[in-house]
């Protein structure tokens, strides 16, 4: 679009407030906002930057929206802004990947580490550290019993499971505990979440005591660690928010840093002089034509004021908002004081303090490559926020199993792997069937109390896949499949085969994920190897130790029997005449 047609273009808009689009096709490229629609859009026709001089150059067409207010403008803005995620506007990416913990609705409510919690669980987070959260949450726990087990587990028990004997749970499925003395402990872990940390810290420390006292060193030592953790689990830097007798009882504090094409928000928030919650978002920052970056020496007032608009479009706002340098956006600082929202850019004092923290927030986590949301789109899905691994390991058919592995936003979460013996057969294809089958028919009969991936990603090539889908296909299990194999480090999907750069960031992703299934299988493998019987324990000499250790050393009784007498010998606890008896029994070259 030329200098002439925009200027044609907005010759034809009303002089009103409202919203402009530019399209390339049915592409949104750009969104903006406006308090005259004619004069904003006739503005383009000589464009501010090379970036949106190139926007411009690349823009078809032209839409608009009329609205009442200029605050209607702002809010529409930001739902289109959203909606279309156009990659010349700073855009606020989705915070959903960040662990929350919540309590269930039910009669006796149960604790996790969740992404996606139930419409009517009480909610606490979201929190930036899900390995800081796991040991809250076991130490909650251990300290208050609340159960942590899933409703299929939790179901028609006769006698408490394993939870209860290790102190984890009070068994409220089989009657260990009354309903009133259970709710009363959920209302504990609630106090401790809404700030109250002494309602575990202070049992955390008599515990810690007492165990030093009776010279229990270890155990007093991983207290001391959790407690330290329980401790700083609300934040630092709570001194700097204003005192319980401020009127201004909810403040939020922005921090943001720049790094390329990345920028990050962090934002801390305080209720009542205490600093009860702390998040971090990515943000995606505008794009000149080439892909580029934008250099704009605004860049930072540009992401505070989408954030502002796009964050708080959809939440509460709270009484006062403190940010490290000026917006600049006047429908925006409008829009904010018409809703009584003091907005200050502290210089010195306690509220300069917070504001550093924040920056501090913010700089640590810029510039992080976003792996999932990478990999999404190379594969057309909506989100891979949770992977699952799928690996097989044998020795010619014997000791057979199968590993399961699983990454959460792009980190390990050991807790939800699996692993299992399967048939033994010397086929990885009838092995890798069976492993995705035992996963696909607990997850649909609700035997399995991981929530479904949003994708599979078996270790191997074509083959593998195939028989990972037949097992999908068979069970109708409704979750997309994908392989990597070794050698060249294909990606195989369904319909092709995808040859990605070797510092792509998904690439990197996946094969942290192949890598991890690989690894768990074969650890499995070499475990339940050693505790099979086999021929050499026929062999004069050889005891379970040293059956262990050759065949860890040569993988299988096929490479043990084509074993010379010297490579033998190189087993620890094998001599001349052990390393004969083992040729001669198993009758080797």
């Amino acid at each position: 679009m030329d200098a002439a047609t925009v200027r044609e273009r907005a010759s034809d808009l009303p002089t009103e407030p409202g919203v402009y689009q530019f399209l390339d096709g049915n592409t949104t490229l750009y969104v903006g906002k406006a308090v005259d629609l004619r004069s904003r859009v006739r503005s383009y026709a000589d464009p501010r930057s090379a970036r949106i001089a190139g926007m411009v150059e690349r823009a078809d067409g032209l839409d608009v929206a009329v609205t009442d207010t200029e605050t209607q403008a702002l809010l529409l803005e930001a739902n289109l802004i959203k909606r279309h995620q156009p990659r010349y506007n700073v855009r606020l990416k989705d915070d959903k990947s960040y662990p929350l913990v919540q309590l269930t609705e039910h009669e006796f409510p149960r604790i996790e580490v969740t992404r996606d919690p139930g419409e009517a669980a009480t909610v606490f987070g979201p929190f930036t550290n899900v390995g800081v959260v796991e040991t809250v949450v076991k130490a909650l726990r251990e300290t208050f019993g609340v159960r942590g087990c899933s409703d299929y587990k939790f179901a028609g028990r006769d006698r408490p499971c394993l939870d209860y004997e290790m102190g984890l749970c009070t068994a409220p499925c089989t009657g260990e505990i009354g309903e009133a003395d259970y709710l009363a402990d959920v209302e504990s872990v609630t106090r401790f979440f809404a700030g109250e940390t002494g309602v575990l810290a202070d049992p955390l420390r008599t515990e810690m005591d007492r165990a030093a006292a009776a010279q229990e060193y270890e155990r007093a030592a991983n207290l001391r660690d959790r407690l330290a953790v329980v401790e700083s689990f609300h934040g630092s830097g709570g001194e700097a928010v204003s005192g319980r007798d401020d009127p201004e009882r909810s403040v939020d504090v922005l921090g943001v840093a720049l790094r390329g094409g990345d920028a990050t928000v962090a934002r801390l928030h305080a209720e009542g002089g205490q600093l009860v919650e702390r998040d971090r978002h990515p943000v995606a920052a505008p794009t000149s034509g080439d892909g580029d970056a934008t250099d704009d020496a605004d860049a930072i007032p540009a992401v505070l004021a989408a954030f502002l608009v796009q964050y708080y479009a959809e939440r509460s706002l709270p009484d006062a908002i403190l940010l490290p340098e000026h917006h600049g956006d006047d429908e925006v600082a409008a829009w904010l004081d018409a809703a009584d929202v003091a907005v200050r850019v502290p210089g010195t004092g306690r509220e300069a303090k917070l504001v550093e923290l924040a920056l501090k927030n913010a700089r640590r986590n810029v510039g992080r490559r976003d792996e999932s949301a990478a990999l999404a789109d190379e594969l057309g899905l909506s989100s891979v926020e949770r992977i699952e691994g799928f690996d097989v390991s044998h020795a010619q058919g014997r000791a057979v199993v199968g590993s399961n592995v699983c990454f959460v936003d792009g980190a390990a979460s050991t807790a939800d792997y699996r692993r299992k013996k399967l048939t033994e057969t010397n086929d990885d294809y009838a092995n890798m069937r069976e492993l995705v089958r035992w996963r696909a028919d607990r997850a649909l009969a609700g035997r399995d109390d991981r929530p479904d991936p949003d994708l599979l990603v078996v270790d191997g090539g074509e083959g593998q896949l195939s028989a990972a889908r037949d097992a999908l296909d068979e069970t109708g299990w409704d979750v997309p499949a994908i392989a990597l194999a070794k050698a060249e480090e294909l990606v195989v999907t369904p319909d092709r085969t995808v040859d990605w750069d070797d510092d792509a960031p998904q690439l990197h992703l996946l094969q942290r994920v192949r890598d991890e299934a690989h690894r768990f299988a074969v650890q499995y493998h070499q475990t339940v190897r050693d505790d099979v019987s086999t021929v050499l324990d026929d062999v004069p000499g050889v005891g379970p130790e040293t059956r262990s250790r050759l065949l860890r050393r040569f993988g299988s009784v096929e490479n043990v029997r084509e074993a010379s007498v010297e490579e033998l010998q190189s087993v620890e606890g094998v001599g001349e005449k052990t390393a004969t008896s083992v040729r001669n029994r198993l009758g080797g070259r």
